[in-house]
């Protein structure tokens, strides 16, 4: 009979728990402590009285626009973003393509969806600036004129399809893992049962994989609300989104209200609060199918 296994010790414990403590002290001083600023001080006047102003002042009508026009290119790059990701995956896990393709294409997804501000702004603008290499080649080779043909890249959709350039690598790199938990054994039994591809991804794969792609659209939305370097670098003032009216008042303008930039950073972390509470959520529920 084999002796019972000693219980660790608390000096064991504790040194497990100095392991973590460099991840704790960075999270509560670079995300609980500055949210928890931000939260308060939409609370206060400049004096330091709790005041709903500030709140309240989110309702006028040129601050509801700019939610609105936020939650527009969020919404439209979160979908596009959803389909194309979802097409790529698909076509690397399940489709005929080389094995050899799934590796680059994830390790380029890794970096590319990390790829954002003013290098990503450069890159749009020399690519498809009013003088960008696509722009002048379309012009010249095939007198297309982009601009005349009403799309400019500082307007809603060339903000869009910038985000894309970083939605649709976190799209790939969240979804593939859901493909492949897809087990072949239900492609089988689908099979054998008379199913043809359409009635198995209408009946057994799509609705297994719905919850990742709803929770991974939620992600998408929240990522590009909150993204402000980009925009900023990009469009300047001349789109008026949530972040960058957040950065005019809080750098302290002649106009600038620090107080209401908490209030305007206030509203952004509720909703991406809901988008990424909906993700969590969503994702656990599709984990259970694919397990």
């Amino acid at each position: 009979m084999q002796p019972p296994t000693p219980a660790p010790s608390r000096r064991r414990l504790s040194l497990d728990w100095l392991g973590i403590a460099p991840f704790v002290a960075f999270v509560a001083l670079f995300l609980i402590l500055p949210t928890m600023n931000i939260v308060l001080g939409a609370f206060r006047t400049p004096a330091g009285d709790y005041t709903l102003a500030n709140v309240r002042g989110l309702f006028t009508p040129s601050i509801m626009a700019s939610y609105w026009i936020s939650i527009k290119i969020s919404l439209a790059s979160a979908i596009l973003g959803c389909l194309i990701g979802f097409s790529v995956a698909a076509a690397i896990v399940l489709g005929g393509l080389p094995k050899w393709i799934r590796s680059p294409m994830l390790t380029f997804s890794g970096v590319a969806s990390n790829f954002a501000g003013v290098p990503l702004a450069f890159a749009f603008l020399a690519t498809l600036g009013p003088v960008g290499l696509v722009t002048v080649f379309l012009r010249t080779q095939f007198g297309l004129d982009l601009r005349m043909m009403g799309f400019s890249i500082l307007s809603f959709w060339g903000l869009t399809i910038t985000y894309l350039f970083f939605q649709i690598p976190l799209m790939i790199l969240i979804i593939t893992p859901a493909l492949d938990g897809l087990k072949r054994e239900w492609r089988e039994a689908a099979a054998i049962l008379g199913a043809t591809g359409f009635q198995y991804w209408r009946m057994v794969a799509f609705p297994i994989l719905f919850p990742s792609i709803l929770g991974t659209l939620a992600l998408l939305f929240a990522n590009s609300f909150g993204a402000v370097a980009t925009a900023i670098a990009l469009t300047g003032s001349s789109l008026s989104i949530v972040p960058i009216l957040l950065f005019a008042q809080i750098r302290g303008d002649v106009l600038g209200d620090p107080h209401l930039g908490y209030a305007l950073a206030f509203g952004m972390i509720v909703i991406t609060g809901v988008a990424n509470g909906l993700y969590i959520w969503l994702r656990a529920r599709s984990e259970r199918w694919l397990k």
